[in-house]
């Protein structure tokens, strides 16, 4: 059965990660490229926990350069509405890690999938026949999916699964929303991470326009899994969400990407859950029609 771990956040991260992955079995091996997506969303946060926070970037390279020194890691995002990658990945610090990181004899790189080399592949989905896609994700690589707890007006939750429509080159993502579900589970079929974890350590309810600020709940958890599918499924229900209402998460499932009811490893659910308010203007398309 497909496992989740979830982590208590009060110990360091690097112990919180490895914890994490010695539940769900390990990692045999890393190779390269060891491709990061983490959730860089916006330029302007004035709530500080919209975006993947940067020492969870950080602790989750040196945690794999300590497996496999010769790592060549990417960390990737593209240009969308609310931001232009390459000034983000300036503003929150990202440039200047990877400084002291190449200063030390390491290969890691920041990529700007806007402006990366783009293929036209064909894909039989719900929304796409075919799509330009950066070349990049569509060779072999180790792909690590590092997404945030949200709540969203579009999707009611944001976790690894709507992490990855970040990897779409186009920067008016807002063409995207009027059928976002069904490009989430394009992408989703299109990209499988080998590593998918949510910093649940703070979440963000009311993130998508919703409010003018969104409400900070601290959950002091993450979860660590292998499949996207399983991994929201979890954190959904950390959120007091019934995943099997979610739409993305369940027509996601149908493809490979994990299960609804994985097997959960670490901290009980029940004594991690934090409920979260459903959007008050969640667009209905969200969730699943019965």
């Amino acid at each position: 059965m497909e496992s989740v771990a979830i982590v208590h956040s009060k110990n360091d991260l690097n112990t919180v990660i490895e914890k994490g992955i010695d539940l769900i079995g390990g990692i045999p091996r890393l190779y390269s490229p060891f491709i990061i997506k983490p959730n860089i969303c916006i330029s302007n946060d004035r709530s500080g926990y919209a975006n993947t926070r940067i020492d969870f970037v950080e602790t989750l390279i040196h945690w794999a350069l300590k497996r496999n020194q010769h790592l060549t890691i990417k960390i990737v995002e593209s240009d969308s509405e609310s931001k232009y990658i390459d000034n983000a990945y300036t503003k929150f610090g990202y440039r200047h890690m990877i400084e002291q990181l190449n200063a030390s004899g390491y290969d890691v790189s920041l990529v700007n999938l806007s402006h990366e080399l783009l293929r036209n592949v064909r894909l039989n989905g719900a929304y796409f026949s075919h799509l330009l896609f950066p070349e990049l994700l569509l060779n072999p690589g180790f792909i690590v999916s590092l997404g945030v707890a949200k709540t969203h007006g579009l999707t009611l939750v944001t976790g690894v699964l709507k992490n990855l429509f970040g990897l779409l080159p186009r920067k008016d993502q807002m063409f995207y929303h009027p059928r976002i579900n069904d490009v989430i589970v394009d992408v989703n079929r299109l990209v499988k991470p080998e590593l998918c974890i949510v910093d649940a350590r703070v979440g963000l309810e009311g993130w998508g326009g919703v409010y003018a600020k969104p409400i900070v709940r601290p959950v002091q958890r993450v979860i660590i899994g292998r499949d996207p599918v399983s991994v929201d499924a979890t954190m959904s229900r950390v959120m007091g969400f019934d995943p099997a209402t979610i739409r993305h998460i369940v027509e996601t499932a149908q493809f490979d990407r994990g299960t609804l009811y994985p097997h959960l490893l670490g901290e009980s659910l029940e004594s991690s859950i934090q409920p979260f308010q459903r959007p008050a203007k969640l667009r209905e398309t969200a969730l699943v029609t019965r």
